[in-house]
């Protein structure tokens, strides 16, 4: 691939001396480093994939790095997520990455956006940088990256990683397949368990990460074979890596305009959902008799053994993909089920509900939103 930035004018002294390493690579170079210099490059999410692409891309010289996550920084995170530390916990994690960036390499433009991916940013985002890297955890962000990208006319370096196994490929419709080819549609919500059910090896991360960040790199400068057609596959647990070939589906209809994508965590017909103050009043009812209602916390044990909403019950989302119903609970029965924040909440409603159980809500908010009402209150 021709190189996808031009060369800056030129490199300061200092630029010289810190990117000498990078100036020796016969296949880079002054003039590839000169290119790293002008590049604009978006990476969507700061977790587990983004951190270490984002601390490479500074570290090679990238000149401006824009960062797109509306999260906050959560002791769970630090596990995996290595651009944050200690002291982020609570903060915005575009704040907390671009604090690390610049201790890193202040010669380096972070700019940072702390929203959510939507259809109504994707396409100015897109617009203003040279090629994006998805680092995201959901599907309907990917499908979303994968649309924008194709109608932005700009290429994707894309990840994606659980348990201890990882995928890593370039997507741009202009020269090759997209995410579309790849993936046509997002799987049902029983066959999609996250990270915080499943789990992931913290290293896993860097792995995938580092060739994420090497891929955007070879894009930029045009140097090496990218991965563009080929998707890399490697499992950390038996230190084995394949590679399939991907190529554009001719039956495949071209992005033509942005629609919000199907989340694996969504539902056709959402549930009724409680408000933390509706929530607060339905366990008061139930402790003075006036009410009957199964509380139904859907997080994984290791999540309960650290704060529970008092009066719920802990039967993992996990659990409930495997089994489909609530040991000792009629069908008939009125539940009200919360997770963490409300995705997993609204998945095993579905679940639920294919099964028969009739009277199923979600606690919107989840823990976060009990846990910032307690702390308002007292």
């Amino acid at each position: 691939m021709s190189p996808l930035v031009e060369p800056a004018p030129g490199l300061e002294p200092q630029e010289l001396d810190r990117y000498s390493r990078h100036i020796l690579l016969p296949e880079l170079g002054e003039i590839g480093q000169r290119r790293l210099k002008n590049a604009r490059v978006l990476v969507v999410g700061a977790g587990g994939l983004g951190s270490p692409v984002l601390l490479y891309l500074a570290a090679a010289g990238v000149g401006t790095i824009g960062i797109v996550d509306d999260d906050r920084v959560e002791a769970s995170n630090l596990q995996r997520q290595v651009v944050h530390g200690v002291e982020d916990v609570g903060r915005l994690k575009v704040e907390s990455a671009r604090d690390a960036l610049r201790a890193i390499n202040p010669l380096v433009r972070v700019e940072t956006h702390p929203v959510r991916l939507t259809t109504d940013n994707a396409g100015e985002l897109f617009a203003r940088h040279d090629l994006v890297v998805d680092g995201a955890d959901n599907f309907a962000t990917r499908y979303l990256v994968s649309d924008a990208a194709e109608l932005a006319g700009k290429p994707v370096v894309w990840g994606s990683i659980l348990r201890f196994g990882a995928q890593v490929s370039v997507f741009w419709s202009a020269h090759g397949p997209t995410y579309r080819d790849l993936y046509p549609d997002a799987p049902p919500p029983e066959s999609a368990p996250s990270c915080g059910e499943a789990g992931v090896l913290g290293m896993l991360c860097g792995v995938a990460g580092s060739m994420m960040a090497a891929e955007a790199v070879k894009l930029i400068t045009g140097s090496g074979r990218s991965l563009l057609g080929r998707l890399s596959v490697f499992d950390l647990a038996d230190a084995t890596w394949r590679e399939l070939r991907v190529v554009p589906d001719p039956a495949r209809r071209p992005a033509s305009r942005l629609e919000p994508a199907p989340d694996a965590c969504a539902v056709e017909a959402a549930p009724r959902s409680l408000d933390v103050h509706e929530l607060a009043g339905l366990l008061h009812e139930r402790t003075e008799g006036r009410a009957a209602f199964d509380l139904i916390d859907v997080r994984e044990p290791d999540e309960v053994a650290l704060a529970r909403i008092p009066g719920s019950r802990s039967v993992p989302l996990s659990r409930l993909r495997r089994e489909g119903v609530l040991d000792g609970i009629p069908r008939e029965s009125r539940i009200v089920l919360y997770c963490k924040a409300g995705p997993r909440a609204r998945a095993a409603a579905s679940l639920l509900r294919e099964t028969g159980y009739t009277d199923v809500r979600v606690f919107d908010g989840g823990m976060d939103e009990w846990g910032r009402a307690a702390r308002a209150a007292s």
